[in-house]
């Protein structure tokens, strides 16, 4: 009996400290469980929309060789100045224009052994690449720029891809078909299991693409070149938005 008296005032003390606890943690935590077992419905959607696109980056590079890396450099740097030059001069601004590589490389002239291997290495001369990335914002000159650029000395590259300055607009359309579309099925399957769908319970976007962007052309670039400008077919640009939205179920 006296152990009895001793330890239960401790007991109570203990559970005294704890209550405060309990009280605070314990009804979120029984919400927390409540919100768990609630019937959700999760369901994604994807919208699409497209536009013409109002800008081209194109890849334009020289490429010039020669004994001496001296002279590979001079005769590229000679070549691209005058790239630089005309491309300025047709109304593409700076800030359009980067140099998006630039590589010296030797030339090697292997001698082998009858037995197949390797016997020497020899350094006949360097090759000198200088590739551009510029920026067509007025897609009606695209035609006639790479023309010029091949004229000029540009005989590498040609990647164009199309794509558009300010998207905003036909994302924004995206999003909406792609929210459209998640209602769609979360009505549909609430309608074909017999339950009623209730309040969004949250909603995120899982991705914004554009998907498939314009075609990218690769164009050869060859020493001689047609008067006429390289016929340039610039399509649309379709962006693609996935959401993922999630809905309480009724009865």
């Amino acid at each position: 009996m006296r152990l009895g008296s001793k330890t239960s005032p401790v007991l109570l003390t203990i559970g005294a400290a704890c209550l405060p606890l309990l009280l605070a943690f314990g009804p979120a935590q029984a919400q927390e469980q409540v919100r768990r077992r609630e019937p959700v419905l999760s369901v994604s959607g994807e919208g699409q929309a497209s536009v013409a696109p109002d800008m081209a980056i194109v890849s334009l590079a020289v490429v010039r060789q020669a004994k001496t890396a001296g002279a590979a450099t001079a005769a590229n740097t000679a070549a691209m100045n005058e790239v630089l030059a005309a491309l300025k001069a047709d109304g593409i601004a700076e800030r359009d224009i980067q140099t998006s590589n630039f590589s010296i490389y030797p030339q090697y002239r292997r001698s082998e052994t009858k037995n197949g291997t390797i016997e020497t290495q020899e350094i006949v001369g360097y090759e000198v690449t200088n590739s551009l990335s510029v920026k067509v914002r007025d897609l009606t000159k695209l035609g006639s720029l790479i023309d010029q650029s091949v004229k000029l000395g540009v005989n590498s590259g040609g990647e164009i891809s199309f794509t558009n300055d300010k998207p905003d607009d036909a994302i924004r359309d995206a999003r909406k078909a792609a929210v459209a579309e998640a209602l769609d099925k979360a009505k549909t399957l609430t309608e074909a299991a017999g339950v009623k769908l209730g309040k969004i319970l949250e909603i995120s976007e899982g991705s914004t693409r554009p998907m498939p962007q314009a075609p990218m052309m690769r164009m050869a670039m060859a020493k001689d070149v047609a008067p006429a400008p390289v016929p340039v077919a610039a399509g649309e640009n379709t962006y693609t938005v996935t959401v993922n939205v999630t809905f309480s179920l009724g009865e």
